[in-house]
């Protein structure tokens, strides 16, 4: 086989550069059960638009969304901090201080 058909063959896909982190059950679980009550949240405003609802009662049922949305990304980043980068440092990547702050930074905007 050529150079040209292994570059063919091989894993170009964005798919292949993605990281993963396997979760727990429990966490999994949690983290889908927050999602799902968001989700739901978020077609209930769905439906008060559609239903030609008052604005303020629209705006206060978004600014749940805003908290529930804050208090799942706080619940993941805890437990991104006390594994993933505490892992991570443990084996000697440094770098993924550099990533934590620049998350940080995102999440600050």
């Amino acid at each position: 086989m050529n150079s040209k058909q292994n570059q063919t063959n091989s894993c170009c896909d964005s798919e292949c550069f993605l990281k993963h982190k396997h979760r727990e059950e429990k966490e999994y679980l949690d983290l889908i059960h927050r999602l799902n009550r968001i989700e739901g949240q978020v077609r209930g405003i769905r439906a008060m638009v559609e239903d030609e609802r008052y604005c303020v009662d629209i705006i206060t049922q978004v600014s749940a969304i805003s908290s529930a949305l804050n208090a799942f990304n706080k619940e993941l980043l805890s437990r991104h901090i006390k594994t993933c980068v505490a892992d991570n440092i443990r084996n000697g990547n440094d770098e993924v201080v550099d990533e934590l702050c620049d998350t940080l930074k995102k999440l600050m905007k």
